[in-house]
């Protein structure tokens, strides 16, 4: 986005907005919550294989408004069902660092569903080995060294998430 060097007007920038494509990875599952979102509001996506994480959008060329070829967020949102399923993700450190050193480079959300999350690590309340203090801790320093954030968003609110995460990016850049 940065090479164009168009003004959009606030009704073209709300026309391209509505033409949003969420992606969402081919190896993504247990995600019904959110697709009934995205159908109810009809949101637009497809399902593609992402180098890493689970979603991310894109704008479609538009050449009315000068836009040749579609624009790809270089984002992502990564998506755990819950604070089990984060335990055991870290737990298998070299292949969920892996995922953190491909997405290093840009905007990268780590969306838990389980709004309680955070307060379920700091009690313990998952299944998993692990010491509360020790997930935290791992937790925390992922965050910092990869320069990602770790939200913890209810299911039913995790496709207005998704959604508007990537709206509001685009947004800004078009601006």
């Amino acid at each position: 986005m940065q090479g164009l060097k168009y003004s959009f007007s606030d009704s073209e920038i709300k026309k391209l907005l509505s033409s949003i494509v969420i992606l969402v990875d081919t190896r993504e599952q247990q995600n019904s919550n959110i697709l009934k979102y995205f159908d109810s509001r009809n949101i637009l996506y497809k399902q593609k294989k992402l180098d890493y994480g689970d979603y991310s959008a894109y704008l479609p060329k538009n050449e009315g408004l000068g836009i040749q070829r579609d624009i790809f967020l270089s984002a992502a949102i990564e998506r755990k069902n819950s604070v089990d399923e984060l335990a055991g993700s870290i737990k298998e450190r070299i292949r969920f660092e892996n995922e953190l050193i491909r997405a290093q480079r840009s905007p990268f959300v780590l969306m838990v569903e389980d709004s309680e999350g955070y307060e379920k690590i700091i009690r313990g309340d998952y299944r998993s080995q692990y010491s509360e203090k020790a997930l935290l801790a791992s937790l925390k320093s992922f965050e910092t060294r990869y320069s990602f954030q770790a939200v913890f968003i209810s299911p039913q609110t995790a496709g207005n998430y998704i959604y508007y995460h990537f709206y509001y990016m685009f947004r800004n850049l078009l601006k």
